[in-house]
């Protein structure tokens, strides 16, 4: 997989270096995500320390309670992976997240629905200059550009991503 170059003005740095006395080429390597929908921020951990907080992220046409069926165009809450990446995306780049979970499946089920799937953190669509206003996702986290680019450098498939309300 190729390195992309940064351009990050819209990454929020925490307070300090994030890997001091490393050279600036090596980025560090993030095992947690939790991404907090009322707040819209994106947090990268390695370990226990904060390595970025992204803020203004984008969800679903519906933000507000987790994604229960296909078409609700809701984001989903709980303990997700993110299980694979997409470079030929519809969307600058994609990385997956393992919804929908048994407990989703389940409960969709027991409703006689579909659970959906297919939730993704993009970037913004191919082709488009800027950033799309407000919530606009089908129940995915939508990022800049300059934002899924760095997670796509940091974040290897198989790291957990947790979605709280």
């Amino acid at each position: 997989m190729e390195r992309l170059a940064l351009t990050g003005a819209a990454i929020i740095a925490l307070a300090g270096p994030v890997h001091s006395g490393a050279p600036e080429d090596q980025l560090p390597v993030a095992d947690h995500v939790v991404v907090d929908k009322s707040e819209r921020t994106l947090t990268l951990y390695a370990g226990s320390q904060p390595l970025r907080v992204i803020g203004g992220i984008q969800l679903g046409d519906a933000p507000v309670a987790p994604k229960r069926f296909q078409g609700d165009e809701r984001t989903p809450e709980g303990r997700y992976w993110i299980d694979w990446s997409n470079p030929e995306s519809s969307y600058h780049l994609s990385m997956h997240i393992s919804y929908p979970n048994a407990a989703d499946e389940a409960y969709a089920a027991s409703q006689g629905r579909s659970a959906g799937g297919m939730i993704m953190i993009h970037g913004q669509p191919n082709g488009l200059a800027g950033r799309i206003r407000g919530d606009w996702t089908d129940g995915c986290i939508a990022l800049a550009n300059e934002e899924i680019e760095y997670l796509w450098q940091t974040v290897p498939d198989g790291t957990v991503i947790d979605i709280v309300p």
